[in-house]
């Protein structure tokens, strides 16, 4: 049985708000990424501190946009496909919020690592960060059109990135078992690595929220049964 959508116009205003609002905090969680990454490859330190300082935004966008969701939910008393839309649209604010705290944790780590020499060139991180960015692009566009394809390509990419932490984790350690001065730096890139496998962990549920809301069936929870 097909489910029934509103028919108010100021009612679809205020949904395409929050669309709006969660594309534009996208955007901002996109381009901390990106200034953190290259804030790192640059050796920019200056940079660093601005994605540090721009998570204030992110923060207050994801406060703003949580408060609108509340308001619909309690003033419109939404049903069905609109109300999985409403509570989708909460969590993943969530995820856009810690995602811009994992791009601070990246910015801080550049910071520390730019005071010492230089480990080795950075490949898989700069991979790793493209590919992040583009699922966080393709896990809100899936929200946005309501596509389940792009959905799951958020998932399949979101292994791509784990098996890149894994690599990266492997070539440092060795780094470390050769070289004890190596340590240190080693731990940081890791950590940067980290940080980045999260993003795609974040983005990933996003993409699993995608799926609930236009099927009302949890990826998430089957994916659990079925380790």
């Amino acid at each position: 049985m097909e489910e029934r959508r509103h028919t108010s116009s100021h009612y679809e205003k205020e949904l395409q708000e929050i669309k709006n609002d969660l594309i534009y905090m996208g955007t901002l969680t996109e381009k901390s990424i990106k200034m953190a990454m290259e804030s790192l490859t640059e050796r920019d330190s200056a940079l660093a501190q601005k994605v540090i300082s721009a998570d204030d935004e992110i923060d207050r966008c994801d406060a703003q946009l949580e408060e609108k969701c509340i308001r619909i939910l309690a003033l419109r008393q939404p049903t069905a496909i609109d109300l999985r839309f409403i509570t989708t649209a909460i969590k993943i604010t969530g995820h856009l919020e810690r995602i811009g705290d994992m791009a601070v944790n990246i910015a801080e780590k550049a910071i520390q690592l730019n005071e010492e020499p230089k480990l080795k060139p950075y490949i898989d991180l700069p991979r790793m960060s493209g590919m992040v960015i583009e699922m966080i692009r393709n896990s809100l566009d899936s929200f946005i059109n309501e596509n389940l394809e792009l959905a799951e390509k958020v998932r399949q990419q979101e292994q791509i990135v784990d098996d890149l932490n894994e690599q990266i984790f492997r070539e440092l350690l060795t780094f470390m078992l050769n070289d004890s001065k190596t340590i240190q730096r080693a731990i940081y890139i890791m950590q940067v690595s980290k940080n980045l496998e999260r993003i795609a962990d974040h983005s990933k549920g996003i993409a699993d929220m995608v799926t609930y809301m236009v099927t009302g069936e949890s990826v998430r929870h089957q994916e659990q049964s079925a380790d």
